[in-house]
């Protein structure tokens, strides 16, 4: 979003945040225990695989300069999603970008145990970004606005519900879809929860919101690390006034 709108500083109708659903990016490198791989520095030199639209590969120009790597020594290989995987655990790869609650479950359906696996989150290695947004277009905002804000509502009181009862929301996908693993939900779930939607800082303010400060960053880093053809201020992107009250937004079991 950031970078669409810093390139495309004049279009009309441009899409715009108005609740965070993860609190922050679920983007990781994965690597094998084997390859040796430990910390962002032994990337140098390796060759990483994922599709070119990858969420973990295009902000991968923001880990590389908060971990101060040379990037043009780092080899990339793109491939379908279905392979990325696959061509990890072949050693064709040497690391693989991802989001950690896919690419690890992938991983153990090909046999890769979580102990034989090294993850670097992008969030503890430098990269300060939010994560999935909901977003609304700046005409709907205008013409619509209770109909957004009815909406954030519901999917607060939804957030609410799947919190209090995971393994119970899973049950509700499986009744719409039987082809739907429940086990393999179920633990997904939980490491999303777990790892970008009850951080101690939603936990804290509550779901859905974004701090200046931290917009702020996310801004400095993403206009850098993508040389954008116009700065982007936060307002640019962020519409918090359509957020339900804060105390609607506390949403997590006591």
């Amino acid at each position: 979003l950031i970078e669409f709108v810093g390139n495309n500083p004049t279009a009309p109708n441009k899409p715009v945040a108005v609740m965070m659903v993860y609190d922050t990016t679920p983007a990781a490198v994965f690597s094998l225990k084997k390859t040796g791989i430990k910390s962002p520095a032994d990337l140098v030199g390796k060759k990483m695989g994922a599709p070119v639209f990858d969420a973990g590969r295009r902000a991968f120009p923001l880990f590389v300069k908060a971990n101060k790597l040379d990037g043009s020594k780092i080899n990339w290989t793109a491939m379908d999603p279905p392979l990325r995987e696959t061509m990890l655990v072949k050693g064709e790869v040497d690391a693989i970008t991802g989001f950690y609650f896919t690419s690890m479950l992938n991983l153990n359906a090909r046999g890769i145990k979580d102990e034989d696996i090294d993850v670097m989150m992008y969030p503890k290695h430098g990269v300060n970004l939010y994560g999935n947004a909901i977003i609304v277009s700046e005409q709907f905002l205008k013409e619509k606005p209770e109909a957004v804000r009815a909406f954030l509502r519901a999917f607060t009181r939804g957030m609410k519900d799947v919190l209090a009862d995971p393994d119970g929301s899973i049950k509700y996908v499986k009744d719409r879809d039987a082809l739907v693993d429940e086990t393999l939900e179920k633990r997904r779930m939980k490491l999303a929860i777990e790892s970008v939607i009850a951080t101690p800082a939603a936990k804290a303010d509550g779901v859905g919101g974004a701090t200046k400060a931290r917009m702020e960053d996310m801004m400095t880093q993403v206009s850098s690390a993508f040389e954008l053809k116009s700065p982007v201020s936060a307002d640019k992107v962020w519409n918090a006034s359509f957020l339900p009250p804060q105390a609607d937004r506390m949403v997590f079991p006591k």
